[in-house]
């Protein structure tokens, strides 16, 4: 098979990009999910990356994805996408899974070359696949992510042996959203869910959804430490530090005045932001569906 050369670019074309990414560095990175379960991911990411600033936008407005139509979903990721861009971000986070299945292509179609997006199904899905001693994996996930099978999907093209059971839970994103949760009402959902026969033989759960780790510690223990649990976060924040190393993006200088942005007020997106956050957040309303 002939290789196909690529040319050096000429030294002005690097000059230019080099001028280009210096202008770039120190712009913000763009995260959005439906509602406060992203703020999982944005908190990674800025621990991962203390100098990064970070613009977060809620569709709070729309909550929960799990239920809406894929037409919806891409409507609506198109649209904040456009948001993030306008805010010139320098690279775009989708922390939805129910995002991630349904508009992540959609979404890299509409920004073009303009910035690299990332979603949260690649990341932890190529960790997991590393772990060999895994045969039966478990994903709890919200209706729309389920639907999609895109885990076990993905999963079973890199490990042909492991087995899938995925298992939708929709009324945990919606629980969370509210605020129940680490109290009798979540562990009694969780406990309904976990229990249910799908999710038997598993050595192994993806929780799915970035809502699902702010219910992480009730997960654990109710399966008391027999069935290693997986959420996105972490692996997204290295994914993000591993792409901005490559294009040359990481900031240079810190700048932790991040900005959180909803679609509609919900008393609880600031309330929960208290877990991820040491500075109160205040949320900025923005009425881009207008």
């Amino acid at each position: 098979m002939a290789v196909k050369k690529i040319n050096a670019p000429k030294r002005s074309e690097q000059m230019s990009t080099d001028k280009n990414n210096s202008t770039r560095i120190n712009q913000p990175i763009g995260i959005f999910d439906s509602g406060v379960g992203g703020l999982t991911v944005a908190s990674a990411i800025a621990k991962a990356l203390p100098n990064e600033q970070i613009i977060y936008f809620g569709d709070t407005a729309h909550l929960p994805y799990g239920d809406k139509s894929a037409d919806s979903i891409k409507y609506y990721s198109i649209r904040i996408a456009q948001f993030l861009l306008e805010q010139n971000c320098k690279i775009i986070v989708i922390a939805c899974n129910t995002a991630s299945a349904l508009a992540y292509e959609t979404v890299k179609d509409f920004v073009g070359n303009k910035v690299t997006v990332i979603d949260v199904v690649n990341p932890i899905v190529n960790e997991i696949v590393q772990n060999k001693k895994l045969k039966h994996i478990g994903v709890i996930a919200t209706k729309g992510t389920i639907k999609s099978d895109i885990y076990a999907k993905k999963i079973k093209h890199l490990s042909k042996n492991v087995e899938v059971a995925s298992l939708a839970t929709p009324l945990l994103a919606s629980m969370i959203e509210e605020g129940f949760f680490n109290n009798k009402i979540s562990r009694t959902v969780i406990h309904d869910y976990l229990s249910r026969p799908k999710l038997k033989k598993i050595d192994s759960l993806i929780l799915a959804c970035t809502h699902y780790p702010l219910i992480k510690k009730e997960i654990e223990e109710f399966y008391k430490g027999k069935v290693k649990i997986y959420d996105n976060a972490e692996a997204v924040a290295k994914t993000v530090a591993e792409v901005l190393t490559k294009e040359k993006l990481l900031a240079t200088k810190k700048n932790n005045k991040h900005k959180f942005y909803i679609s509609d007020y919900t008393k609880s997106f600031e309330e929960t932001s208290k877990n991820f956050f040491k500075s109160k957040i205040k949320p900025t309303q923005a009425a881009i569906w207008k």
